[in-house]
């Protein structure tokens, strides 16, 4: 009887000790060859679609919740996916010069996770620090993750990162010329 007693203690002792042990976080690399990162931009006259490659990325997971994540962008590859020809080429060169994201001097863009919320299955609202053209700020979002697979919307106020090439806040008279502040990025990543 003891021994049986005995045995039982041990037994909660370490099933609790185990039991109540963190959980490791673990570390997910973002497969960049099959992710996909979507701009548009709106103005006036219509808006403009494009994509941008992601360089590097990973997810934090403590089991199956996602507690973080950092990513890196190369801005050199920012392309519009809109126009053909002479027009897309004008775009792109303009997108990527000092007007806009001065790609030469600043061929990278990051985004790194500060708080993670659940706010239902399989869904998250995330903050972090998203940097642009040197420029830090920080920027709300609503992840969603399935098995390997993660989504997100972002909407980026250009201005706060001192893009402010024919914004209406920042130049009267524009008219039709007058490009928006906000630009939405849809990111679908795969780990």
């Amino acid at each position: 009887m003891k021994k049986g007693v005995f045995s039982l203690a041990l037994a909660m002792v370490f099933g609790v000790a185990t039991a109540t042990e963190p959980v490791a976080e673990e570390k997910k690399e973002v497969k960049t060859e099959t992710s996909t990162i979507t701009w548009k931009a709106y103005k006036v006259t219509g808006s403009h679609t494009g994509t941008v490659n992601l360089k590097s990325g990973n997810l934090i997971f403590d089991g199956d919740k996602l507690t973080g994540g950092e990513f890196e962008v190369d801005m050199t590859t920012l392309v519009a996916t809109d126009l053909e020809g002479e027009s897309k080429g004008k775009l792109e060169g303009h997108l990527k010069s000092e007007d806009f994201f001065s790609t030469e001097k600043h061929t990278a863009a990051t985004l790194v996770f500060t708080n993670v919320k659940a706010s239902g299955k399989n869904a998250y609202e995330v903050t972090g620090d998203l940097t642009i053209k040197g420029v830090t700020k920080p920027v709300s979002f609503d992840v969603s993750v399935y098995g390997s697979k993660a989504t997100a919307s972002v909407k980026v106020d250009r201005t706060a990162y001192d893009i402010k090439y024919g914004s209406g806040n920042f130049f009267e008279n524009l008219g039709d010329k007058t490009i928006y502040d906000e630009f939405d990025l849809v990111v679908d990543l795969e780990f």
